[in-house]
């Protein structure tokens, strides 16, 4: 049995000892040069607003705005604590860092991903049941991860107002569920007002 310390040694320890030889073993190399934590995502909690998935993981990119070298990072979230749920989450990860983040959940990366056990949807994928087996025997060997999952709820959020404005002056404010029927007109007759309602920040994916 292997005993690690803290939550990134243990991450550290089963990307090294399996992932690796895992990947290679279908033709894919793990860089080097990543860096784990046990985190929420830049994207905090949930996937999107109104919705209660969580974002299990996140790659992030290893360069900075000036285009420097730099790690990458793969964060797993803390209210995740299961072992091969935390593994399948970090080999999704990993795939991103194997292919580059510029490919997304692309072509590129759909290779990956099915090549190395994961299956479903790019952006959403789960190791097949082959996988969960070959996890579960790397768990029993070195141990589970160590961490308990914080319990986090989402807040219902309220109704948001936008406001509408016309050059002329007049202001009101309206709920995106009417902006997504029509965009309203000034009541002095000059015509549709100006608004700050983008409908794709609150579409379901």
């Amino acid at each position: 049995m292997t005993h690690t310390t803290n939550r990134e040694s243990w991450l550290n320890h089963m990307t090294a000892k399996y992932l690796v030889p895992h990947f290679q073993a279908k033709g894919y190399t793990i860089p080097e040069n990543i860096k784990f934590s046990c985190s929420f995502s830049t994207k905090g909690a949930f996937k999107r607003k109104g919705q209660k998935r969580f974002v299990a993981g996140q790659c992030m990119s290893n360069t900075d705005k000036e285009g420097k070298h730099r790690n990458f990072e793969i964060v797993i979230v803390p209210n995740e604590s299961n072992s091969i749920e935390v593994i399948d989450t970090l080999i999704h990860e990993l795939c991103h860092a194997v292919v580059g983040l510029n490919e997304g959940h692309g072509k590129v990366f759909e290779n990956c991903a099915y090549a190395v056990g994961l299956e479903g949807k790019p952006t959403s994928t789960n190791a097949t049941e082959a996988l969960k087996t070959t996890i579960q025997e790397w768990v029993n060997e070195a141990g589970e991860y160590p961490h308990e999952s914080f319990q986090v709820y989402m807040r219902k959020q309220s109704t948001r107002l936008h406001k509408c404005a016309c050059p002329c002056g007049y202001t009101m404010r309206i709920s995106s569920k009417w902006l997504k029927i029509a965009t309203p007109k000034c009541p002095l007759g000059h015509g549709k007002m100006d608004h700050d309602f983008i409908e794709d920040e609150y579409s379901e994916e």
